[in-house]
């Protein structure tokens, strides 16, 4: 009796459901707002620092953001498959690992180099870090919370980064780009990963009873996954390639927005402006996931890559401070009108025990857009200026949506292999 007890004992313990998980959700939660805080402080300093080294080709100051987008792109693909392999709080400690030496580099740094090999590291900590505590709310979260659990990381999260870009660019606006800054992304890197190591449970155990529940079947190579998620499946290609350009539109913002409201603005209100756009984008991600719970996903993802567009073409056809903040509030808007849903969205297609491994693989290809961005607006506006390179992002943006209204269904039931 005793026996059978403790087994009904185990099973309980990982059944999901937000009020059932509630104390390791809200542990996840504070884990993914340090995760953005060690991120938020690079999204209002480095361009102001890259201008104070004398840099001055925009391919060359927007550098860092390629760096950042293909070790963070690259470690996604390794990280959902690694937690697969040995579980996500593994994963997750070795995420924070990396994340410790970024700021005391920043911090110290006398050359661009510095700053480039600091974001590689940047990259692979956000690559992972922020990949994990997503997929291990998704596990608590359970089935039929999917987009309240990416939501709310989202949320949460880019609240962080939002809240540690206002901290930071006040910072140096007081007392200059060095030292403070840098000292309260020390203090946020540390407490992510003292907090992870002490309190944070590992979730797998959750997804293999969920796996179990809907009778998921077994993993299916690597490479099957990745040409599913690359080409082959059209449903899984519109989500990640609306995934991809919107992370192309965000590389340009924290790039060549940043530079071109600096050249108009100054640093402070660049900087302002850059932490607004972001509190647009995560302060209401939370409600549009869960909103989709209960709706058509396809909506929100379209009209989220609509509104993108739309306020870049008001940032560019226009030239005062009121019509360019509402340019950065829309922007932030549309981001997070589809951010969680695409996220939700492949989850209803994807089997819970390859669900790490392809949401590996469309994190890969959307944060890969960080450096497409970077690079391709750097380059563009080398050649042509800024206004006509966020033209051009504004159609890519539009036509995204396009291809999701196409090729994503209206209902999306989870396929079995």
């Amino acid at each position: 009796m005793k026996k059978i007890q403790s087994t009904k004992t185990i099973q309980s313990s990982f059944e999901h459901g937000i009020k059932k998980n509630f104390l390791q959700i809200s542990l996840l939660i504070i884990t993914a707002i340090f995760v953005g805080a060690t991120i938020g402080i690079e999204r209002t300093l480095l361009v102001p620092l890259g201008l104070e080294f004398g840099l001055q080709s925009l391919t060359i100051i927007t550098s860092f953001i390629v760096a950042f987008g293909i070790a963070k792109a690259f470690t996604n693909l390794i990280a959902g498959k690694l937690a697969d392999l040995i579980g996500r709080f593994k994963v997750l400690i070795i995420g924070w690992l990396f994340g410790i030496p970024v700021p005391f580099m920043l911090l110290f740094a006398s050359d661009w180099t510095i700053v480039i090999i600091a974001n590689i590291l940047l990259g692979i900590n956000q690559g992972i870090c922020w990949t994990l505590t997503l997929f291990m709310k998704i596990d608590l979260c359970g089935p039929n919370k999917r987009g309240f659990g990416a939501g709310v990381n989202e949320t949460f999260g880019y609240l962080a980064v939002a809240f540690a870009g206002f901290i930071s660019i006040e910072l140096a606006n007081l007392y200059g780009l060095k030292p403070y800054p840098f000292i309260f992304g020390i203090i946020a890197v540390l407490a992510g990963t003292i907090i992870t190591a002490l309190f944070v449970r590992d979730t797998t155990q959750h997804l293999v009873k969920e796996n179990k529940d809907l009778d998921g079947g077994d993993t299916i190579p690597w490479l099957t996954v990745f040409k599913q998620m690359s080409y082959q499946n059209s449903r899984l290609v519109s989500c990640v390639q609306a995934g991809l350009v919107r992370n192309l539109v965000d590389g340009m913002a924290w790039g060549l927005l940043m530079i071109f409201f600096t050249s108009n603005l100054g640093n402070r209100t660049a900087g302002t402006f850059q932490w607004i756009m972001i509190a647009s984008f995560g302060g209401s991600q939370v409600f549009f996931g869960s909103l989709s719970d209960k709706t058509q996903r396809k909506i929100f993802i379209s009209s989220g890559m609509v509104i993108i567009s739309f306020s870049l073409l008001i940032i560019s056809w226009t030239a005062s401070y009121i019509s360019w903040l509402l340019g950065v509030v829309l922007l932030g808007i549309g981001g997070a009108l589809m951010y969680p849903v695409v996220i939700a969205a492949l989850c209803d297609q994807i089997p819970p025990i390859w669900r790490a491994t392809g949401l590996g693989i469309y994190r890969f290809w959307r944060d890969l857009g960080y450096a497409i961005g970077a690079l391709l607006s750097g380059i563009i506006a080398d050649s042509l200026g800024i206004i006509p390179t966020i033209l051009i992002i504004a159609i890519i943006s539009a036509t995204s949506g396009i291809v999701v209204m196409i090729f994503l269904p209206s209902k999306l039931i989870i396929q079995k292999n």
